[in-house]
């Protein structure tokens, strides 16, 4: 019996996927382990492996292709016995990758009237009557939109309006389902999508946002309307730690090992996390999460946009460890082959754009945590030195704080500890 071969949920939250690359061809033999394709999610480019043995019979869905959905049929192969030219034929025309699944288009059957009916237009282009006839996604999304149905032709079975009819439909229109109906209205936690950008007569060219910045975009947005943030800065000394990270790095040469500040850094928040539990937190709505074990997730900028791989239990680590640990995951961003668990999660955050002469900046938090440490350039500063003025290199470091799950008084603790850490840095080494 032909082996239908879906697209892969390839991380827990994973809708959709790009195709990028076929790595078999029809007629050719695969057998379980086999790399089969290379698919983008909207964080890394990762390899889908053959569980079934037996011939690729036919590919459904060409490289290159955009927004599969999640269980999509996209290639067929023939089992062992079985004759490929046969299996060919036998599953039924792929959808487009854009359409709905098989489950929505059954939802949208559904007799059961919508709970908040939107009141339609004489000439409603959508269907007949009062009901307008839109699939549950699309009714979804046209009110996280703010997009008015009553004013969409559905292309889809019946006239009945599909997820691909609302692309290009002016938001934040009249939405009176959205406005006298709250039940029915998105969460206010939704962040609003961005219109349409007016065209002003500049000469511009629009590039089409790849799953990685609509991402970024979108977190980014949730970040700062959900969660209040608090921003607390600190002036911290360096000159102890670039001292210790000279001898350090002398003796781990041997090794092939260099520890950059940065290393060193992601050690000093871990050890302080350990040391302020109470900033190790997520807030969960009626639930406060408190880690045991302090990951750190640290900002990478990779070519689209950011990824942030993560040092699992930082605080028990040597910086050595963290240091090649940090090397590998920075490289494997950078080729897009990271793996779900080594971006996914973290407990806080580090952010360090000292490196391009940035003084001082605040960073957004990365939900679901509650706080992410802003690192500035180390400079030659006058500076208070045993209540003397001297000249010391001193970097200025910014936590933003979510302010539901973590006090002023906890964060500027964290912030005094990892002061303290910093300029005292034989601590991170006992």
């Amino acid at each position: 019996m032909p082996i239908e071969l879906k697209m892969p949920a390839l991380s827990p939250t994973m809708e959709e996927g790009t195709l990028a690359k076929w790595l078999v061809k029809e007629g050719n033999e695969v057998k379980s382990g086999d790399l089969l394709a290379e698919i983008e999610t909207d964080k890394a480019t990762m390899e889908f492996e053959a569980v079934d043995e037996g011939t690729i019979a036919q590919i459904l869905v060409s490289e290159g292709t955009d927004n599969v959905k999640v269980g999509t049929v996209i290639a067929v192969i023939a089992g062992e016995g079985e004759d490929a030219s046969a299996a060919k034929a036998a599953p039924a025309p792929a959808a487009a990758p854009k359409e709905e699944t098989k489950a929505e288009a059954l939802k949208a059957a559904d007799p059961a009237p919508a709970p908040a009916p939107t009141p339609a237009p004489a000439a409603a282009p959508a269907g007949s009557g009062d009901r307008i006839k839109a699939s549950p996604l699309a009714k979804r999304l046209a009110a996280e939109r703010g997009i008015d149905l009553a004013t969409i032709t559905g292309t889809g079975p019946g006239g009945r309006i599909v997820k691909d009819d609302l692309d290009g439909a002016p938001t934040g229109a009249t939405a009176p389902a959205a406005a006298s109906a709250p039940a029915a209205a998105a969460p206010a936690s939704a962040p609003a999508a961005a219109g349409p950008i007016p065209d002003f007569g500049i000469p511009h060219e629009d590039e089409k946002l790849s799953g990685m910045r609509k991402t970024i975009a979108r977190r980014l947005s949730q970040s700062m309307q959900d969660a209040p943030h608090i921003y607390l800065t600190v002036d911290i000394r360096l000159d102890a730690l670039l001292k210790l990270r000279g001898e350090l790095n002398a003796s781990l040469e041997s090794r092939g090992i260099k520890l950059s500040v940065n290393d060193m850094l992601i050690k000093a928040l871990a050890v302080a996390l350990e040391r302020v539990p109470s900033c190790n937190v997520s807030f969960g709505g009626d639930v406060m999460r408190q880690y045991k074990r302090a990951d750190i997730s640290v900002a990478v900028s990779i070519p689209g946009g950011l990824i942030t791989p993560i040092i699992t239990d930082a605080g028990s680590k040597s910086m050595s460890k963290i240091s090649t640990e940090m090397s590998e995951l920075a490289a494997k961003a950078k080729e897009g082959k990271l793996q779900p668990h080594e971006y996914q999660g973290g407990t806080a955050s580090i952010s360090n754009m000292g490196m391009m002469g940035i003084k001082q900046f605040t960073a957004v938090i990365n939900p679901p945590q509650a706080m992410i440490m802003a690192i500035g350039a180390g400079e030659k500063r006058p500076y208070v030195v045993d209540d003397a003025l001297a000249i010391a290199t001193v970097m200025s470091a910014t936590g933003s704080f979510d302010h539901r799950a973590i006090d002023g008084a906890d964060g500027a603790l964290l912030m005094k500890t990892f002061k303290e850490l910093v300029e005292s840095p034989l601590g991170l080494v006992a």
